[in-house]
């Protein structure tokens, strides 16, 4: 029965992987070397779901995927691709696996945000200067102006996708039987439409940062 259960965990975790990696060709963002898409909100779902182990596995694989197909920054992309995305996920797995409640959730994501932000300021100060080829103290004169901010939408960006599909996407696997179903059934209710007002406000609030903050090298980028 376990053997059987680690298999449909994988399988979840492989077809969401899978959408993680396709939501990169759909629609992304690019300033300068950075990129911001939203694969993070499908694998901090697996996370989520499956546990944070599966949630980091599933990150460390789109990164490898993006770094053998799409990405131009190389190594570099890599690495930070998976401290990101795997940060992210890792976070909002070990929260919610010990509170698996509404608010769980949410602090789960909350407190992602707050990760991601914070790890990626790490590896942006001893990461990118040897990136760029630069001295320490031009990436640090970046910070304040691009890469805090950009690191601090993308996360919230993602934060607020995961919050919007969580159920809906969980409800579908269970109905598949790809997850153990339970007597809770999915409905549109108060709570929903609040958790999605206040999710299409952070994310329009984002995309204007993101527009007029940093618009000057902004690239979009569809499949």
């Amino acid at each position: 029965m376990e053997t059987k259960i680690n298999l449909k965990k994988i399988s979840v975790a492989a077809v969401l992987s899978a959408l993680a990696y396709a939501s990169v060709f759909v629609l992304r963002f690019k300033v300068q070397f950075l990129t911001l898409d939203f694969k993070d909100a499908i694998i901090a779902i697996t996370s989520l779901l499956l546990g944070p182990l599966y949630g980091v596995c599933s990150a460390a694989v789109v990164a490898l995927l993006e770094f053998l197909s799409v990405s131009d920054t190389g190594l570099y992309g890599l690495i930070m691709n998976f401290l990101s995305s795997g940060t992210f996920a890792l976070t909002c797995g070990i929260i919610y696996k010990y509170k698996r409640t509404f608010k769980g959730a949410v602090l789960s994501v909350v407190m992602s945000v707050i990760s991601v932000t914070a790890v990626m300021l790490l590896a942006n100060l001893f990461i990118t200067p040897l990136f760029m080829g630069a001295p320490r103290e031009v990436v640090i004169a970046m910070l304040p102006k691009l890469l805090l901010p950009f690191n601090l939408i993308k996360a919230s960006m993602n934060a607020a996708i995961t919050l919007v599909i969580y159920k809906p996407l969980s409800s579908g696997l269970k109905r598949a039987n790809l997850l153990p179903r339970d007597n809770k059934k999915y409905r549109f209710d108060l709570r929903s439409a609040i958790i999605t007002v206040c999710a299409v406000i952070v994310i329009v609030i984002a995309v204007l940062v993101l527009v007029l903050y940093l618009g000057g090298n902004l690239e979009i980028f569809r499949s």
